[in-house]
């Protein structure tokens, strides 16, 4: 097996490098990685015989307020729901069975929704709450903002407006993720991720071929079958006539979703959380109440940029000490924008930042930023800076590219889409790539 990879070094959205000072690992795009841990098919490979180590906070998120407190998700339900006062009773019932049945729903989860569930029971209960807005289930299963919060920072990564479906699926996986196996990332930084997939490639006999990009899948020659790791339109431009025009039509008509604007800091010591208990988890939610975050979601939509931008924060270094030389530390963060926007939000995010963490800028050595234009030019497939691989709306996530009970099949006989553009969408989980071999096997 060949992978031609056209970066002069493998992993697309999970690359490190020292963004800002030299000491000082950044990953580049993605910088958590839940599905690490909770994918069916990176749990069958011997990841960690080939150097990838997990790290894991003592929480897994951190959800700061105005009033210098801070709820946290962590790993047990039961320690979470403690944390939301009158709500306590309600996370637990809504979430605790859910936890409880993640064996049987990840099969569904993390592949096309239009398949035959094996477990339709299972999966009807979890529709039953996934199919709302998170707007919606987080007013009606919880009376107070601080469990509101919570559910909607989980809910805010789908990049939906809150009020709408499917966003609550959203946060319903991803507190289940959080109880059921972490939220945990790389020691080393995300590439490690990418080093240790391609060993366990090289172990059984295949090679990557970096900085080496396809122009036309006609230059390849025969072959058995192609996999393409491309966005649709990509796809278009590579298969050319091999595809039927009214194929290559839909294709062009694939929607993207919102960019992101991203920061990575240089340190010189830990962020001063107002609320300590920040300083237990890896990953922490900035964006206060429901209400604020819900105005935050809804604007790149719309075509607007948020003045107080919910923004996604990550803290390596206070656990990883490869991460930033001896005394200092790093910082990860982005928030949403309209895609392909140019609008420098720097400031809007450290205001963000300030609000619950007062004296961050003055502990800043040095920032680096990159926008939608630089996170695509530095991956294509994040186009206008969507890092979901595609809109994460109902239709958009039911038909990925294109209407089809086999999205990964192509009408070009052998070529076969494998990117975060078919299901089960964007994250480090390897699915898309897993079911497209799958149903090239047969």
């Amino acid at each position: 097996m060949l992978v031609r990879e056209a970066s002069d070094a493998p992993g697309g959205g999970t690359r490190s490098a020292e963004l800002t000072l030299p000491g000082f690992v950044h990953d580049v795009c993605s910088g958590i990685h839940p599905f690490v841990r909770g994918s069916p098919f990176l749990r069958s490979l011997p990841l960690s015989a080939h150097g990838l180590e997990l790290v894991e906070s003592p929480a897994v998120v951190a959800h700061p307020f105005d009033d210098g407190t801070a709820v946290l998700l962590e790993r047990s339900v039961e320690a979470t729901a403690a944390g939301l006062g009158g709500d306590r009773a309600a996370y637990a019932g809504l979430v605790r069975p859910l936890v409880d049945a993640w064996a049987t729903l990840e099969d569904a989860l993390l592949g096309p929704l239009v398949a035959v569930p094996r477990h339709p029971l299972a999966l009807a209960r979890f529709g039953l709450h996934g199919l709302r807005s998170a707007s919606r289930l987080a007013r009606d299963a919880f009376a107070g903002e601080r469990a509101r919060g919570l559910f909607a920072g989980c809910a805010a990564h789908s990049m939906l407006p809150l009020g709408k479906s499917p966003s609550a699926a959203f946060g319903l996986v991803l507190a289940m993720a959080g109880h059921a196996f972490g939220w945990p990332f790389p020691k080393g930084g995300s590439q490690r991720i990418a080093d240790a997939l391609v060993a366990v490639l090289e172990a059984e006999g295949g090679r990557v071929e970096t900085g080496a990009p396809v122009e036309s899948l006609d230059e390849l020659g025969p072959t058995r079958a192609v996999f393409c790791d491309v966005g649709p339109p990509a796809l278009a431009r590579l298969a050319g006539g091999r595809l039927p025009e009214g194929y290559r039509r839909r294709l062009a008509r694939f929607r993207y979703g919102p960019g992101a604007f991203k920061l990575d800091y240089a340190l010189a010591g830990p962020i001063p959380w107002t609320a300590t208990a920040c300083a237990r988890a890896a990953t922490v939610h900035l964006g206060g109440t429901l209400g604020e975050i819900e105005a935050s979601e809804r604007a790149p939509w719309r075509g607007e940029h948020a003045e107080r931008p919910f923004v996604l924060l990550a803290q390596h270094a206070l656990f990883d000490a490869t991460r930033a030389p001896e005394g200092k530390h790093t910082a990860w963060a982005y928030c949403h924008v309209p895609n392909g926007s140019g609008v420098d939000m720097t400031e809007r995010i450290e205001a963000q930042i300030e609000r619950f963490a007062p004296g961050f800028r003055e502990l800043v050595l040095a920032r680096h930023a990159m926008g939608p234009a630089e996170l695509e030019r530095r991956n294509p497939n994040l186009v206008g800076g969507d890092l979901n691989g595609g809109a994460s709306d109902l239709r958009s996530l039911l038909f990925r590219p294109v209407p089809s009970l086999l999205p990964y099949r192509t009408p070009a006989g052998g070529v076969w889409l494998c990117s975060a553009s078919t299901p089960p969408g964007g994250g480090v989980h390897g699915m898309c790539g897993h079911l497209a071999a799958r149903a090239a096997l047969g």
